[in-house]
């Protein structure tokens, strides 16, 4: 498998996480019971599992552009460095962007959502030049 297929895959398993977070919380805070319902009456909110869904609803906003340049760079020039590096710095900023939004972290979550567009930015200008 390419590097570039290998950090696609290992995106996924970033997705289970922030996927994994929201539903153990939401579950954890609002109980089995409810979350099998069809929760036509809203819960009390919860910040933590309000933020939980924000979480991964931002992640699913840039990880859908991480997908599409993976497989554009696996099209157009597999094992290049720039690229490599790129998804790196967007898969470990993405990492430590779940529990900074979890815990209400405000700059550090914001400078390390940067990051992470910078290292989309990074693969597409790499596979620009």
């Amino acid at each position: 498998m390419t590097t570039e297929l290998t950090l696609l895959l290992w995106s996924v398993a970033l997705y289970g996480l922030y996927l994994g977070a929201q539903s153990i919380l939401f579950r954890a805070i609002y109980g089995v019971h409810f979350a099998v319902t069809a929760r036509d009456v809203p819960p009390p909110p919860s910040a933590l599992v309000e933020r939980s869904e924000r979480a991964l609803k931002n992640f699913q906003e840039t990880w859908s552009v991480f997908i599409v340049l993976m497989l554009v760079a696996q099209l157009a020039d597999a094992g290049d460095a720039v690229v490599f590096w790129g998804a790196l710095v967007w898969l470990v900023a993405r990492l430590a962007y779940l529990p900074l939004y979890l815990f209400g972290v405000v700059w550090v979550r914001s400078l390390v959502w940067l990051v992470a567009l910078g290292g989309l930015a990074i693969i597409f200008f790499g596979l620009l030049f």
